[in-house]
């Protein structure tokens, strides 16, 4: 059965990358493919002989000889903790869309536009690069993305241009998100599991993840795609329709900034705060929302058309659903292959199976090669379960440098694939990115930034 299991994911997998060519939306695969891969599960709980501990992190002892009640009680508290913990990513996400989309009604990001001065393409490859590089390490690599395109879509009107600076920010953000314990989910895990502490990580990760994103955006800026400038009328009206748009970017930013600080205080998940950001957004928007619109505007229907609805019910109609959805059904999925002890067996005889190469360099018993296996496993499958497979293989303690690597590798190996990491299915939903396009075209820029990264890891290791 685990084997009917594999090939139904591999099915839906591919029925995701060949979404364009089956004319077959990628949400349905995705949702299928869970709930298949699940009901399979069911049916033949008693035909397998391991289950893994989710909540633990390691193998559940005697699995096999436990009666079918007790299996199937296990199922339903599995099902349950992945939901939970699937729940706790897309309610921080729906927090994270609806403040952008509120901060996009009040057109505040017309004034980060107004501030673009300049129209070269190099320069605001820059600018997106870093940006993405410094707001993933503070409020995680996927609000960056969001945050991001968005302003992208409002100064980049040509699509054909914006998905090539999508492919940069994607790999921007998964390296800043890479440094820091709230940066990426795989990093957060490892802090909260006590394995990695907050100033070694920064010690360890910094210039491998400033490499990271520095050398694939450096060779970008001589792509044909980067050359010259955007095309923008610069005859358009920026005034920003709101007098309030910058008011609402502010505080919408700083909103958003909060959460990890809250989450730090309060010990909580992070969508909880979350969901304070967005109440006192909410708050501010629906106060402000009352004298959006001038008295002066002539545009009745315009007008109209806005003035009695709230804003924040107008910022949920215009959250993009079906990479919610999407993403709820990539995440269940791989939940139910992590279930079985499919990933956790799989990197285990990976760690077997491999030579030990540089442990006399690394002063541990685990294959630098293993660690960037991993990388690239993390841009096939999901990083999350391969993480969590990482914390039940080794036993190393706090600060121990394969957490780091693991920790570098995981989180920037995801950019490889646009549906790698959360960055990049965001990025995806929200710019219709192609799954071959960006195979093609940004793949080996996040291959060559991964490589040097990790090649500057061990590097410092050896110093440090």
């Amino acid at each position: 059965m685990e084997s009917v299991i594999i090939v139904v994911f591999i099915i839906g997998y591919l029925a995701i990358t060949l979404e364009h060519n089956l004319k077959l939306d990628k949400l349905i695969s995705a949702l299928v493919m869970m709930a298949v891969c699940w009901a399979l599960v069911a049916l033949g709980i008693d035909s397998f002989s391991n289950w893994f501990d989710s909540a633990n992190h390691g193998l559940v002892e005697g699995f096999a000889s436990k009666a079918h009640q007790v299996k199937m009680h296990l199922v339903e508290e599995t099902l349950l903790h992945h939901l939970g913990k699937t729940a706790e990513i897309l309610v921080f996400l729906l927090g994270a869309m609806t403040i952008v989309e509120i901060i996009d009604y009040f057109d505040g990001f017309a004034t980060i536009k107004g501030f673009v001065t300049f129209k070269g393409k190099k320069k605001l490859l820059w600018m997106f690069s870093i940006l993405a590089f410094i707001l993933s390490a503070i409020i995680d690599n996927l609000t960056a993305t969001i945050v991001l395109i968005s302003i992208l879509q409002k100064i980049v009107k040509s699509r054909e241009d914006r998905i090539w600076f999508a492919g940069l920010i994607i790999i921007a953000a998964n390296a800043g998100g890479a440094f820091s314990p709230i940066g990426d989910v795989t990093t957060t895990m490892l802090w909260i599991g006590d394995k990695v502490s907050t100033g070694m990580l920064f010690t360890y990760l910094f210039i491998p993840s400033l490499l990271c994103m520095v050398v694939p955006t450096f060779i970008a800026t001589f792509l044909p795609a980067f050359k010259g400038d955007i095309n923008f009328d610069e005859n358009e009206v920026e005034k920003p329709k709101s007098q309030h748009s910058a008011t609402m970017l502010y505080l919408g930013l700083g909103a958003i900034l909060f959460v990890p600080v809250f989450k730090t205080v309060t010990h909580l998940p992070p969508y909880v705060g979350m969901m304070l950001s967005l109440g006192i957004v909410a708050t501010f928007a629906e106060i402000y929302s009352r004298t959006k619109f001038s008295l002066t505007d002539f545009d009745t229907e315009a007008s109209d058309l806005n003035a009695h609805h709230s804003p924040v019910h107008a910022s949920l109609s215009k959250i993009e659903m079906p990479s919610i959805l999407f993403f709820l059904g990539i995440l269940m999925a791989v939940a139910a292959l992590e279930s079985l002890g499919i990933l956790f067996n799989f990197a285990d005889n990976l760690k077997q199976g491999v030579p030990l190469i540089g442990s006399e360099l690394a002063g541990t018993k685990v294959s630098d090669l293993v660690v960037l296996l991993l990388g690239v496993g993390s841009a096939v499958i999901d990083n999350v379960p391969l993480v969590a497979a990482s914390l039940g293989m080794f036993s190393e303690s706090l600060d121990n440098p394969l957490w780091h690597f693991i920790a570098f590798s995981a989180g920037t190996g995801g950019s490889m694939l646009v549906i790698g990491s959360a960055a990049g299915v965001v990025a995806m939903g929200m710019e219709k990115l192609d799954f071959f396009w960006y195979l093609k075209k940004i793949s080996w820029l996040a291959l060559i930034g991964f490589l040097v990264g990790s090649a500057a890891f061990v590097v410092l290791r050896a110093l440090i």
